[in-house]
C-alpha cells in the first residue's frame, strides 16, 4: 500500500498480476479513497474487473465522484459501527452492469435463478427488511454526520500539527470521510495502554495484515513480503471518531496523547 494514503499503491499492482488474476480490489481504507484512475487503466488493459471495497467510505469522493460507483462494482458495509450503520448485519453491492447485478442477486439467495432452481453455489445473504428500514431513515443524516467527522478530523489535525505525531492525510484527489482517524506511533502499544489508564479509549485497525493471517497462509506470503503494510500494522492507533464527538473531547484526547508520546519517548 501507499505509505501516505494507506490505500493500494497503483505502481505495485501490475507486477502482481498473473494469468490467474480475475479482479483488482482496492480498499478505501479508513474512508480515504484509493487512487482509482490508474487502477481502472490497469484493469482495462488486463481485462480485469475492478471491485471497490467502500465498506468504510460512505460519502467519500474521488475527484468529485462518489466512491463505490466508479469501478465495475462497489461494496458497502452497513455494520452498526460504520459511517452508515444498520441495526445489525447488513451490506450492499452496487453496479451498473446488468450481468454482475443478476449474478449477485442469485449468489445472495442460495444461487437461485428462481425458487428451487439453483444456478450457482450461493449463500444466504439476503438483508432483512428491518435493516433496510433503519438505513432509509439514517441515510437522511449521512451528509451531516460526514461533515461532523471531517470537522473533527480538522480539529485533530490542528491540535496535533506540531506534535511530531504522524497524522492522516487527505489525498489531493479525495474527499476523506474519516471512518477511522488513525495516527502512527512507533510505540503504539505503550501509548495505547497509557491512554487507557487515563480513561481514553482507542482502537487498533488492524494488528495482523491479511497476508499474515493463518486463513491465507496457502498463498505463500510471509513476514517481510509487504513491508509497508506490516509496519503500518504495528504503528496505527485509531483515536475516538464519531459525529457526536465534542470539541473539548478532541482537545482532551490530543493533550493526553501529546503528553504520553513525550513520556514514552
Amino acid at each position: 500500500m501507499d505509505p501516505q494514503t494507506l490505500t493500494m499503491d497503483p505502481a505495485q499492482v501490475e507486477t502482481a498480476i498473473t494469468e490467474r488474476t480475475k479482479a483488482i480490489l482496492p480498499v478505501h481504507l479508513h474512508g480515504q479513497p484509493a487512487d482509482l484512475d490508474p487502477l481502472l487503466d490497469i484493469a482495462q488493459r488486463h481485462e480485469l474487473v475492478l471491485i471497490e471495497d467502500a465498506a468504510q467510505a460512505h460519502g467519500a469522493e474521488y475527484k468529485g465522484r462518489p466512491v463505490g460507483a466508479i469501478g465495475h462494482m462497489g461494496c458497502f458495509s452497513f455494520y452498526p459501527g460504520k459511517n452508515l450503520g444498520a441495526y445489525g448485519e447488513a451490506g450492499i453491492v452496487v453496479t451498473n452492469d446488468e450481468d454482475h447485478a443478476r449474478r449477485i442477486r442469485m449468489l445472495r439467495d442460495w444461487g437461485q435463478e428462481r425458487k428451487y432452481h439453483h444456478v450457482h453455489k450461493g449463500f444466504n445473504y439476503r438483508m432483512e427488511g428491518i435493516q433496510g428500514a433503519v438505513l432509509r431513515v439514517k441515510l437522511r443524516h449521512l451528509d451531516a454526520w460526514t461533515e461532523a467527522r471531517r470537522r473533527h478530523a480538522e480539529h485533530y489535525n490542528a491540535r496535533l500539527a506540531d506534535s511530531g505525531i504522524s497524522i492522516p492525510i487527505e489525498a489531493p484527489y479525495a474527499r476523506h470521510v474519516y471512518h477511522v482517524y488513525g495516527v502512527r506511533l512507533p510505540d503504539r502499544d505503550a501509548v495505547q495502554q497509557a491512554l487507557q489508564a487515563r480513561g481514553i479509549q482507542t482502537g487498533i485497525h488492524y494488528p495482523i495484515p491479511v497476508h499474515l493471517q493463518p486463513a491465507y497462509r496457502d498463498h505463500g506470503f510471509g513476514p517481510g513480503d509487504l513491508p509497508v503494510t506490516e509496519q503500518a500494522a504495528t504503528e496505527l492507533l485509531s483515536l475516538p471518531m464519531f459525529p457526536e464527538l465534542e470539541s473539548r473531547q478532541v482537545e482532551a484526547v490530543c493533550d493526553a496523547l501529546r503528553q504520553e508520546v513525550r513520556g514514552v519517548g
